[in-house]
Protein backbone atom coordinates (compact mmCIF):
# COMPACT_ATOMS: atom_id res chain seq x y z
CA UNK A 1 0.00 0.00 0.00
CA UNK A 2 1.39 3.24 -1.04
CA UNK A 3 1.12 6.17 1.78
CA UNK A 4 1.60 9.91 0.61
CA UNK A 5 2.85 12.24 3.73
CA UNK A 6 0.24 14.74 3.67
CA UNK A 7 -1.87 17.70 6.58
CA UNK A 8 -5.11 16.86 7.57
CA UNK A 9 -6.33 19.86 6.44
CA UNK A 10 -4.72 19.10 2.81
CA UNK A 11 -6.46 15.77 2.88
CA UNK A 12 -10.14 17.02 4.03
CA UNK A 13 -9.41 19.21 0.69
CA UNK A 14 -9.08 16.68 -1.47
CA UNK A 15 -11.81 14.75 -0.27
CA UNK A 16 -13.99 17.76 -0.64
CA UNK A 17 -13.09 18.22 -4.24
CA UNK A 18 -13.85 14.52 -4.72
CA UNK A 19 -16.81 15.11 -3.94
CA UNK A 20 -17.53 18.20 -6.13
CA UNK A 21 -16.45 15.48 -8.65
CA UNK A 22 -19.23 13.39 -7.76
CA UNK A 23 -21.71 16.08 -7.94
CA UNK A 24 -20.77 17.10 -11.19
CA UNK A 25 -20.85 13.91 -12.87
CA UNK A 26 -23.05 12.96 -15.16
CA UNK A 27 -25.12 10.34 -12.68
CA UNK A 28 -24.13 13.13 -9.57
CA UNK A 29 -26.22 15.28 -8.10
CA UNK A 30 -28.16 14.71 -4.82
CA UNK A 31 -27.21 13.65 -1.03
CA UNK A 32 -23.61 12.21 -0.87
CA UNK A 33 -22.79 10.18 2.28
CA UNK A 34 -19.20 9.99 3.20
CA UNK A 35 -18.18 7.87 6.35
CA UNK A 36 -15.07 8.03 8.08
CA UNK A 37 -13.79 4.72 9.46
CA UNK A 38 -11.66 4.37 12.80
CA UNK A 39 -11.20 3.40 16.25
CA UNK A 40 -12.00 6.13 18.26
CA UNK A 41 -8.19 6.83 19.24
CA UNK A 42 -8.14 7.81 15.18
CA UNK A 43 -9.65 10.81 16.00
CA UNK A 44 -12.39 9.90 13.04
CA UNK A 45 -13.45 13.69 14.19
CA UNK A 46 -10.79 15.63 13.69
CA UNK A 47 -11.21 14.82 9.65
CA UNK A 48 -14.84 14.66 9.81
CA UNK A 49 -14.50 18.53 11.00
CA UNK A 50 -12.04 19.26 8.35
CA UNK A 51 -14.26 18.19 5.93
CA UNK A 52 -17.13 19.70 6.90
CA UNK A 53 -15.32 23.18 7.09
CA UNK A 54 -13.60 22.34 3.76
CA UNK A 55 -16.69 21.79 1.88
CA UNK A 56 -18.22 25.38 3.17
CA UNK A 57 -21.91 24.85 2.66
CA UNK A 58 -24.29 27.30 4.48
CA UNK A 59 -26.59 25.28 5.83
CA UNK A 60 -23.10 -5.60 28.20
CA UNK A 61 -20.24 -2.86 28.47
CA UNK A 62 -17.31 -4.86 27.78
CA UNK A 63 -18.61 -7.54 26.02
CA UNK A 64 -16.41 -7.64 22.74
CA UNK A 65 -18.92 -9.53 20.55
CA UNK A 66 -21.41 -6.79 21.99
CA UNK A 67 -19.46 -4.12 20.79
CA UNK A 68 -18.85 -5.10 17.35
CA UNK A 69 -22.46 -6.33 16.54
CA UNK A 70 -24.71 -4.30 18.90
CA UNK A 71 -22.82 -1.42 20.97
CA UNK A 72 -23.80 1.32 17.85
CA UNK A 73 -27.89 1.79 16.82
CA UNK A 74 -27.19 0.88 12.91
CA UNK A 75 -30.57 0.60 12.90
CA UNK A 76 -31.23 3.99 13.81
CA UNK A 77 -28.55 5.14 11.24
CA UNK A 78 -30.23 3.46 8.49
CA UNK A 79 -33.27 5.06 9.81
CA UNK A 80 -32.30 8.33 10.82
CA UNK A 81 -29.90 9.33 8.26
CA UNK A 82 -29.29 6.84 5.29
CA UNK A 83 -33.23 6.48 4.20
CA UNK A 84 -33.80 10.21 4.56
CA UNK A 85 -31.14 10.90 2.41
CA UNK A 86 -31.37 8.36 -0.51
CA UNK A 87 -32.46 9.78 -4.23
CA UNK A 88 -36.22 10.63 -3.40
CA UNK A 89 -35.86 11.02 0.62
CA UNK A 90 -37.19 13.92 2.27
CA UNK A 91 -33.68 15.02 3.82
CA UNK A 92 -34.98 15.00 7.52
CA UNK A 93 -32.14 13.56 9.16
CA UNK A 94 -30.96 13.73 13.18
CA UNK A 95 -27.71 15.14 13.14
CA UNK A 96 -26.54 13.40 15.96
CA UNK A 97 -27.78 10.22 18.00
CA UNK A 98 -26.00 9.72 21.06
CA UNK A 99 -23.78 11.56 23.86
CA UNK A 100 -20.57 9.52 24.81
CA UNK A 101 -20.52 12.13 27.66
CA UNK A 102 -23.74 11.16 28.90
CA UNK A 103 -24.35 7.94 27.71
CA UNK A 104 -27.93 8.62 26.21
CA UNK A 105 -29.66 9.35 22.92
CA UNK A 106 -29.12 12.66 22.27
CA UNK A 107 -32.33 14.97 21.65
CA UNK A 108 -31.80 17.07 18.90
CA UNK A 109 -34.19 18.97 16.59
CA UNK A 110 -34.30 16.95 13.48
CA UNK A 111 -32.62 18.93 10.51
CA UNK A 112 -33.71 19.82 6.64
CA UNK A 113 -30.83 19.10 4.15
CA UNK A 114 -30.97 21.00 1.16
CA UNK A 115 -30.87 18.33 -1.81
CA UNK A 116 -27.21 18.91 -2.84
CA UNK A 117 -26.15 18.50 0.41
CA UNK A 118 -23.28 16.65 1.83
CA UNK A 119 -23.92 14.10 5.10
CA UNK A 120 -20.52 12.95 6.59
CA UNK A 121 -20.56 10.22 9.24
CA UNK A 122 -17.70 9.21 11.50
CA UNK A 123 -17.22 6.84 14.31
CA UNK A 124 -15.86 3.11 14.75
CA UNK A 125 -16.61 0.00 12.99
CA UNK A 126 -18.57 2.31 10.41
CA UNK A 127 -17.43 -0.16 7.38
CA UNK A 128 -18.75 -3.79 7.97
CA UNK A 129 -22.31 -2.87 7.85
CA UNK A 130 -23.11 -1.58 3.84
CA UNK A 131 -23.67 1.43 4.58
CA UNK A 132 -24.21 3.02 1.20
CA UNK A 133 -21.54 5.66 1.33
CA UNK A 134 -20.18 7.63 -2.15
CA UNK A 135 -16.96 8.26 -0.29
CA UNK A 136 -15.27 5.92 2.53
CA UNK A 137 -12.03 6.86 4.44
CA UNK A 138 -10.46 4.46 6.73
CA UNK A 139 -8.32 6.29 9.35
CA UNK A 140 -5.72 2.77 10.11
CA UNK A 141 -3.42 2.88 13.58
CA UNK A 142 -1.03 0.34 13.98
CA UNK A 143 -2.50 -2.38 16.96
CA UNK A 144 0.55 -0.63 19.03
CA UNK A 145 -0.46 2.57 18.37
CA UNK A 146 -4.09 1.85 19.35
CA UNK A 147 -3.26 0.30 22.62
CA UNK A 148 -1.20 3.79 23.38
CA UNK A 149 -3.94 6.00 22.07
CA UNK A 150 -7.02 3.99 23.55
CA UNK A 151 -7.40 4.79 27.30
CA UNK A 152 -7.68 2.32 29.84
CA UNK A 153 -11.26 2.61 30.88
CA UNK A 154 -11.74 1.55 27.12
CA UNK A 155 -8.61 -0.72 25.98
CA UNK A 156 -11.62 -3.81 26.61
CA UNK A 157 -12.56 -2.98 23.16
CA UNK A 158 -9.29 -3.55 21.27
CA UNK A 159 -9.35 -7.23 20.72
CA UNK A 160 -13.09 -6.05 19.03
CA UNK A 161 -10.48 -3.59 16.92
CA UNK A 162 -8.63 -6.71 15.85
CA UNK A 163 -11.46 -8.84 14.85
CA UNK A 164 -12.44 -5.77 12.57
CA UNK A 165 -9.56 -5.51 10.80
CA UNK A 166 -9.53 -9.39 10.71
CA UNK A 167 -12.97 -9.69 9.59
CA UNK A 168 -13.76 -6.64 7.71
CA UNK A 169 -10.32 -5.68 6.17
CA UNK A 170 -11.18 -1.58 6.44
CA UNK A 171 -8.08 -0.80 4.42
CA UNK A 172 -9.30 -2.90 1.63
CA UNK A 173 -13.12 -1.96 1.42
CA UNK A 174 -12.23 2.05 2.29
CA UNK A 175 -12.07 4.47 -0.50
CA UNK A 176 -8.93 6.00 0.89
CA UNK A 177 -6.84 5.17 3.99
CA UNK A 178 -5.23 6.67 6.08
CA UNK A 179 -2.08 5.83 8.63
CA UNK A 180 -2.22 8.10 11.45
CA UNK A 181 -0.10 6.50 14.22
CA UNK A 182 1.94 10.07 14.51
CA UNK A 183 -1.16 12.25 14.05
CA UNK A 184 1.11 14.99 13.31
CA UNK A 185 2.13 13.74 10.49
CA UNK A 186 -0.92 11.47 8.78
CA UNK A 187 0.05 9.78 5.54
CA UNK A 188 -2.77 8.82 2.90
CA UNK A 189 -3.50 6.42 -0.36
CA UNK A 190 -5.25 8.83 -1.82
CA UNK A 191 -8.85 8.13 -2.80
CA UNK A 192 -9.00 4.90 -5.20
CA UNK A 193 -10.05 5.45 -8.39
CA UNK A 194 -9.35 9.23 -8.83
CA UNK A 195 -5.78 10.06 -7.23
CA UNK A 196 -3.30 7.93 -8.23
CA UNK A 197 -0.19 10.11 -7.62
CA UNK A 198 1.80 10.23 -4.51
CA UNK A 199 3.75 12.31 -3.11
CA UNK A 200 7.87 12.51 -3.31
CA UNK A 201 8.14 11.06 0.40
CA UNK A 202 5.19 8.14 -0.03
CA UNK A 203 6.29 5.16 1.02
CA UNK A 204 5.31 1.56 1.44
CA UNK A 205 2.64 0.93 5.02
CA UNK A 206 2.52 -1.74 7.13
Amino acid sequence: MQLEPITWQRMAERLAGHLDDLAAAPEGGGRQRTGIDGAPAAGTGVLAEALSDSLRYEFGREDVDSYLGGWYDTAALWREVFGPTDPGGTGRVLPDLWDPVTDRATRSPYAHLPPDAVVIVHGPLLLGHWFPFDLSVHIRLSPGALARRTEEPERWTLPAFARYEADTDPASAADAVVRADDPRHPAWTGIRGADTATGAGAGTGA
